[in-house]
């Protein structure tokens, strides 16, 4: 069956690539397939932690989509666009920068495909009023948000799979975790010129029309904008402390969601508008395919023969680990792998006999499930939702053309992380 399983992800992945075909068709109909057959059954697709759809990413998304549906009546989007543009004078490319630094920031505090969730609104509206093509600045903010969420143990799924593992902390992350991710956003910021040429052109009456404009006039409900910003504090402050809470982010994104429907009062219409059921449906039919990998051992047999070569060499496995996580963080949703990954690293952690830092295993494996999700474009959830966001503004974003920025930006960070662990983990000892 795990040739089944391989053969069904490889030829569907092919057809996302192709984009001649819908990709939530394509991956719907690739889970469809390993069900029937049957490779994976329904208690592994409904009810299984680590074969099965994950329902927390799901709802999360689904949560915050409705979050942000409401926020957009308010108005505050337009406010925000307005703001950032007259901060910027007007330069796509100093609003480009400070967007990125934004989503980075918001990454690391909230979960990544929230903060993208949040930025993409304002982004359309900034561009729609510049009349520049905002699918730069959507792909800059999906790189920025998956290198941000790497930073802290709350900014990425994969490091909260890694922290419940190897009894890391929130303060560990800052601690080992954040200063490479300062250093890479910081080389992320010099590249965007080089990975976006001509995006920056702009007519000057378009930015002297945005420069008159006065931003409190574009608030247009402040009563509601006050409930939502009352219930973001909340779901923010309850996704910090979620594990102290013992509530999933998932569970308060949902009820976060269902306070707004019920205190703002608006129509279904509304409240679903910026509901993307084409990337959840996109989600749920790749879970299953990735957990047909997971299920028949495939994941499980190439993570295990890529380690034994190394020899119980620290230095060599660290680079190993960090190197196969970029690539199949890149290929598989991080999520699955990084929970296939976690119990080899416990296996391997205690035979790094005689170096101090045996914990720089679990670095490896968090920085290069974090920031391997920018090679392609099904990498990291933030990546689905972004090209989800830039296809229904009529700004699409193909598969080739963010996978061709993204390996520019993963060579990059591959460099990056490889010289950091090196030096800060190696080079004392």
């Amino acid at each position: 069956m795990n040739v089944v399983a391989v053969t069904v992800f490889v030829v569907a992945y092919a057809l996302i690539a192709y984009e001649r075909i819908d990709k939530t068709l394509v991956a719907l109909a690739g889970a469809a397939i390993v069900i029937c057959l049957p490779v994976i059954r329904s208690s592994d697709v409904f009810f299984s932690h680590t074969t099965g759809i994950d329902w927390d990413v799901i709802f999360l998304l689904l949560g915050m989509m409705i979050i942000v549906s409401v926020l957009r009546q308010t108005g505050v989007f337009e406010y925000v666009s307005i703001w950032a543009t007259k901060r910027a004078k007007g330069s796509p490319l100093r609003i480009m920068i400070l967007l990125v630094l934004v989503t980075a920031i918001g990454s690391a505090l909230l979960d990544n495909v929230t903060t993208v969730l949040l930025i993409a609104p304002v982004t359309l509206l900034v561009c729609d009023r510049l009349a520049i093509n905002a699918a730069p600045f959507l792909m800059a903010e999906a790189f920025a948000s998956n290198i941000g969420g790497a930073a802290t143990l709350v900014g990425d799924p994969p490091n909260i799979i890694i922290a419940s593992r190897a009894g890391l902390t929130f303060n560990d992350f800052l601690i080992h975790v954040t200063p490479l991710v300062i250093i890479v956003i910081g080389v992320l910021v010099v590249l965007l010129p080089r990975l976006f040429p001509g995006a920056f052109a702009v007519d000057a009456e378009r930015v002297a029309g945005v420069m008159s404009l006065e931003e409190r006039e574009a608030i247009r409900d402040p009563v509601l904008l006050v409930k939502c910003a009352v219930v973001l504090v909340l779901v923010f402050a309850a996704f910090i402390a979620h594990s102290a809470l013992g509530m999933d982010p998932s569970v308060v994104a949902l009820l976060g969601a269902g306070v707004l429907i019920v205190t703002s009062g608006l129509e279904r219409s509304a409240y679903l508008s910026s509901v993307e059921w084409d990337s959840l449906l996109f989600f749920a039919g790749l879970f299953v395919m990735v957990g047909a990998l997971v299920k028949t051992g495939v994941v499980d047999e190439l993570a295990r023969s890529a380690t034994k070569v190394t020899g119980g060499n620290t230095l060599l496995t660290t680079m190993l680990i960090l190197a196969v996580s970029f690539v199949f963080s890149g290929v598989i949703n991080n999520v699955p792998y990084a929970a296939t990954m976690a119990p080899i690293v416990t296996e391997l952690a205690p035979s790094m006999v005689g170096h101090v830092h045996s914990d720089v295993l679990w670095w490896a494996l968090a920085i290069g499930t974090g920031f391997g999700g920018n090679l392609t474009a099904v990498g990291a959830s933030a990546n689905v939702v972004i090209i989800g966001i830039a296809r229904r503004a009529d700004n699409p974003i193909s598969f080739w053309e963010f996978t061709r920025k993204g390996a520019v930006v993963t060579a990059a960070s591959l460099v990056l992380a490889a010289l950091y662990l090196w030096v800060r983990y190696f080079i004392p000892s």
